[in-house]
């Protein structure tokens, strides 16, 4: 019999093979593209999953219909996966728990699920972004919501990970981080399949900066071909873009090499060349001479309020990010994409290694 294209890899160390329970029922929270397809391939694998959205009006139709055509037409949702607009029902029992709102949300959410999270539930954050006005990661927010006790890991998922691309069964690789050693397995085991590798990292710090930060980048990827700029532009763009994020990744307490790893320069890469990006979306549109109200991944972009929350801290550590400020001053409307690119390309010559 041929093997499904997501089936479950075979136990090698991890949950499963360590006579430890089944990490199911899974509540998967958003009902996003990303949150679809997480709760798309943990269905594939036969896993229990229940699906929490916040509008019942989604709910109802990815009850009956099992797909949600305007977001992604490709899918279908596995019999396991059950839809439901009610966190307590979403909640209650859960083995594993996958945060999949976007940044501005998972406070709010986070908030109202704090007395429904059971005690011993591995969490999965996999919404990217710095949250604007504290400048904390995402499991930063949800640590101090769900009120988390220091023992009890939070594990981050990131990676180069286009919704689209995962669903029509194109392989690709993620990166579950935990400084937590059997959380971080925990998760990998829960989300592993064929076409779907995940790898361990005990960075967490640099995993959330870094998926956080390419979307950033990924709106001046945007603006770049939105100019007709070529790829030596790109590239040059992508370079000192990295060189931006690592900069202030490290001071924040990250590990340099992460960024040269999936969650950094994978994720990057993947984002900052895809059309498929809301961010890049967001970058090309206004080299159009749209407004923000005529973009409409605007309000989803986790890059807007992730570039103004990265320029605050930056400035508070007096460290310097060009690109990102450029970023902040083209979204603020405080200077058109050309200028910005004229501005960025005057400032005074530096060492490559500064």
């Amino acid at each position: 019999m041929p093997t499904s294209p997501h089936a479950p890899r075979p136990p090698t160390g991890g949950a499963g093979s360590e006579g430890s329970a089944p990490l199911e029922p899974v509540a998967v929270l958003g009902t996003g593209a990303w949150g679809l397809t997480l709760a798309w391939l943990l269905g594939r694998k036969g896993l229990a999953v229940r699906l929490w959205g916040r509008r019942p009006e989604v709910v109802g139709e990815l009850r009956c219909a099992r797909r949600l055509p305007e977001r992604l037409p490709e899918i279908e949702l596995a019999p396991t996966v059950t839809p439901t607009a009610s966190l307590g029902e979403t909640l209650v029992g859960a083995a594993a728990v996958v945060w999949a709102v976007p940044s501005r949300w998972l406070r709010d959410v986070a908030c109202s699920a704090c007395d429904l999270v059971p005690g011993d539930a591995l969490l999965v954050s996999a919404t990217k972004g710095i949250e604007e006005g504290t400048s904390l990661r995402m499991s930063e927010v949800l640590r101090a919501e769900l009120r988390l006790p220091p023992e009890r890991p939070v594990v981050a998922l990131s990676g180069p990970n286009l919704s689209s691309e995962i669903v029509t069964g194109s392989p690709t690789a993620a990166v579950a981080a935990s400084p937590d050693a059997a959380a971080a397995r925990h998760a990998q085991e829960l989300l592993f399949c064929e076409r779907f590798r995940v790898y361990t990292n005990p960075d967490l710090v640099g995993v959330e900066l870094a998926g956080a930060l390419k979307n950033v980048l990924a709106i001046a990827a945007g603006c770049s071909d939105g100019l007709g700029f070529g790829s030596n532009a790109k590239g040059a763009l992508l370079t000192r873009g990295l060189a931006e994020m690592t900069r202030l990744g490290v001071a924040m307490g990250a590990q340099a090499v992460t960024f040269a790893g999936l969650a950094g320069i994978g994720d990057l890469l993947a984002t900052c060349n895809s059309r498929l990006s809301r961010n890049w979306q967001v970058g090309f549109q206004l080299t159009q001479g749209r407004r923000p109200d005529q973009i409409p991944d605007w309000m989803h972009a986790e890059g807007i309020p992730t570039t103004i929350a990265v320029c605050a801290e930056a400035e508070r550590r007096r460290i310097q990010m060009p690109i990102s400020a450029t970023v902040r001053d083209v979204l603020q409307g405080v200077l058109p994409p050309l200028e910005a690119v004229r501005a960025l390309m005057g400032r005074v010559g530096r060492a490559e290694t500064d």
